[in-house]
């Protein structure tokens, strides 16, 4: 036992001394049973004091720990941001160096073109990095604007570009939102930002998966939310990756290769977390993911 826990029980031993020095006072015998009965209730109240004091310090240690543990955590996932943000800067500056050096060598025309272009493609990476980087700082740091946002409609341009994107139409992507008997209802909040969100979960989806795999948008309302899924037939992601997925700058395996910045998903969970929403996954390896994101319906007359 740590000497700091001794002065608890200071208030039970002096109830114990008292409580045996009244049972042994001499007195004449009608004075017998208020003696116990005081006895008994300075033991009761003495004990009662060292556990109060008990269960307070006990807390308190609680409190320290999880402080300690949360700081420790705070510590770790910022060296490993840091970690994911030099290697995620090196690369494009290392391209960058590169593509100068050989403009700076360029015996023709075509190797200047080649230089020049890939010095650009290496910078536009850079600046879609800081740019995202910088969303996802406003969304931890800024009110976010709140209006009617027609679910529908949002779903519906989201799928649409989606279409757009390379390798979409490899893909059999499907549609499915409620029309009968009523439609998805309107919810508050930020348009631009929950398009963001759901393009970013529908992209995932054409990158990580094949051709021919079938990509699936779909919504429902359930219990006063709104849910909405996306869902693929890719290759699935490995039970050991699911927990680190949401994390900024993280990209698993099955990245390798796939041009992006690791910051979509960390973006989607920011997103939907500031609208009181909540994002997880499902994933079965060879078969396929499912992203679930449930918004709330809320009042939207006073907006």
């Amino acid at each position: 036992m740590k000497l700091r826990w001794l002065p608890i029980l200071i208030p039970a031993i002096l109830g114990i001394a008292i409580s045996l020095w009244l049972a042994q006072t001499n007195a004449p015998n009608p004075f017998l049973l208020i003696r116990v009965q005081i006895s008994v209730v300075i033991l009761i109240f003495c004990v009662g004091i060292s556990m109060l004091a008990a269960a307070a310090l006990a807390a308190w240690d609680w409190n320290q720990h999880t402080q300690i543990n949360l700081t420790e955590e705070a510590s770790e996932e910022r060296r490993r941001f840091l970690s994911r943000l030099d290697h995620e800067l090196k690369n494009p500056i290392t391209a960058i160096l590169a593509g100068l050096a050989n403009l700076s060598t360029a015996e023709d025309e075509n190797q200047r073109q080649s230089a020049q272009q890939s010095v650009a493609t290496q910078v536009q990476r850079l600046r879609q990095l800081i740019a995202e980087l910088r969303k996802l700082s406003d969304l931890e740091t800024r009110e976010i604007e709140r209006g009617p946002v027609d679910l529908t409609e949002l779903l519906e341009d989201a799928y649409a570009v989606a279409q757009d994107q390379p390798g979409a139409d490899e893909r059999r992507l499907n549609l499915t939102i409620p029309r009968a008997p009523w439609p998805l209802p309107t919810i508050a909040g930020d348009h631009d930002l929950l398009f963001l969100a759901i393009y970013n979960l529908l992209n995932n989806a054409i990158k990580f998966s094949e051709p021919e795999d079938t990509i699936e948008l779909r919504a429902l309302e359930d219990d006063n939310h709104v849910v909405i899924e996306v869902a693929d037939t890719g290759p699935g992601i490995p039970n050991e990756e699911i927990p680190h997925v949401w994390e900024e700058l993280y990209r698993g395996k099955g990245a390798r290769g796939i041009p992006g910045s690791g910051l979509g998903l960390a973006l989607v969970r920011a997103i939907i977390y500031r609208h009181n929403g909540r994002v997880s996954l499902r994933s079965r390896a060879g078969e396929g993911t499912v992203f679930t994101v449930r918004l709330p319906v809320g009042n939207v007359t006073n907006l």
